[in-house]
């Protein structure tokens, strides 16, 4: 039987990774090249996008707002091909829901769950005609399996990329497409958008404070704590993995 235990697990893959200009997404992009795949950053931030692609080696930039469905077609239209997309843009917009307006509702829906949405709708027919082995992976979030009281829009956003997940991974499954489709549920990770979080302040905005409260084993994870997982999904040793969302929180949905 064939070994697919190998290093440089992503030669000869093409990735296109969103918001990777920072956090998690960086992490994804650099962890993904390291092991051979041809990777392409995009992010809403210009400057910081083309900073954090310059870093990598043979790594492209594409400006994109993950909530333009234009913005999405002219960023595939700029691919020869793709194997991998990893839906990771997302914000967060917290307080008592009572108080929250719509407008920052539809927001946070637009980012993360619309953008995902329309990740995989443009992305996917690519996919489709490039690989015998794609991969989509959605990077969801712990509270949106297990709820949050502070976070409640963020939650409802991500909870809906769990189910989106689950729902397209049958839908290519139906199709014997190839392409697999998972998430990864990140718990508490030490990344910058917790310097961007909206709508709450003190404790909900540290991640060492909320983590050595809340998880298990204690501490914060590390954006390449989630970008291992993520090489995992997008390699061959995932082949028979689809339809799946994987914790990687120290524990916290144990609690």
């Amino acid at each position: 039987m064939q070994s697919y235990y190998q290093s440089r697990r992503l030669n000869g893959k093409r990735a296109l990774i969103t918001g990777a200009a920072s956090g998690i997404g960086l992490a994804c992009a650099r962890r993904m090249a390291a092991e051979g795949a041809q990777v392409v950053l995009t992010d809403i931030d210009a400057v910081a996008g083309h900073a954090a692609a310059a870093s990598i080696d043979g790594a492209g930039f594409v400006h994109l707002d993950v909530s333009e469905e234009g913005a999405w077609r002219e960023a595939i239209a700029t691919l020869a091909a793709l194997d991998i997309l990893v839906n990771n843009a997302g914000i967060g917009i917290g307080g008592d829901i009572t108080k929250l307006s719509l407008d920052d509702w539809r927001r946070q829906q637009a980012v993360n769950l619309d953008g995902t949405f329309l990740g995989i709708k443009h992305a996917l027919p690519l996919i489709r005609r490039s690989s015998a082995a794609g991969a989509i992976i959605n990077i969801a979030s712990v509270t949106g399996i297990r709820g949050s009281g502070v976070f409640v829009s963020y939650a409802a956003s991500k909870g809906g990329v769990v189910t989106l997940t689950r729902a397209v991974a049958r839908q290519c499954a139906a199709a014997r497409d190839g392409v697999r489709v998972n998430a990864i549920a990140p718990g508490i990770i030490d990344t910058p958008i917790f310097a961007r979080l909206e709508g709450v302040d003190g404790a909900a905005a540290d991640p060492v404070e909320t983590a050595t409260r809340l998880v298990p084993l204690g501490h914060p994870g590390l954006p390449d704590d989630i970008a291992h997982a993520a090489v995992y999904l997008a390699s061959n040793e995932a082949r028979y993995v689809t339809g799946a969302v994987l914790p990687v929180d120290g524990g916290l949905l144990m609690g």
